[in-house]
């Protein structure tokens, strides 16, 4: 492979990443063999660096605690949707009663808005802790089912 491309390609990396394998991996690239296969498998890996960087040091690491998990944007902010959802469906029933109202008003709106609009945060918690703290991040999607299920409930049981 070319140099400029061996570059170009080592470029692609994280700056730490380069910073501690760049020099010896831009040289395998020289010296290796030329495919679109390998190409392809550099910018993938490149990609799953800057996703999911390598941590390093030794074998036993220490494991990732739940609190530690908990604490991240994606596994706090859909149990803080399910909450606010619970309050609206709460605040709701305390003003104007269980009655079944003709149209759905701007309550049920939000509370479709803050279970759907989960999902996508959900996903993309499990997609990158499930790998890295299994045990944990299982706790901590139980906990964000709960949420869900304790602001659904109100809505299954009084036929809202």
């Amino acid at each position: 492979m070319k140099p400029a491309l061996a570059h170009l390609l080592a470029r692609l990396y994280p700056r730490r990443w380069r910073k501690r394998y760049g020099v010896e991996f831009e040289a395998m690239l020289v010296d290796g063999p030329v495919s679109l296969r390998a190409s392809i498998n550099v910018v993938w890996s490149a990609l799953s660096e800057h996703l999911f960087p390598t941590q390093g040091g030794t074998v036993n690491q220490p494991a990732r605690t739940f609190g530690a998990v908990v604490r991240q944007p994606s596994a706090f902010l859909p149990i803080a949707m399910s909450l606010t959802a619970l309050a609206i469906v709460l605040g709701h029933i305390a003003l104007y009663g269980v009655a079944r109202e003709a149209d759905e008003g701007a309550a049920a709106h939000l509370w479709q808005i803050l279970m759907a609009g989960q999902l996508p945060v959900l996903a993309f918690f499990a997609i990158r802790w499930l790998p890295r703290a299994p045990r944990q991040t299982a706790w901590v999607l139980a906990l964000q089912a709960g949420a869900a299920l304790a602001s659904m409930a109100p809505v299954f049981f009084l036929n809202l």
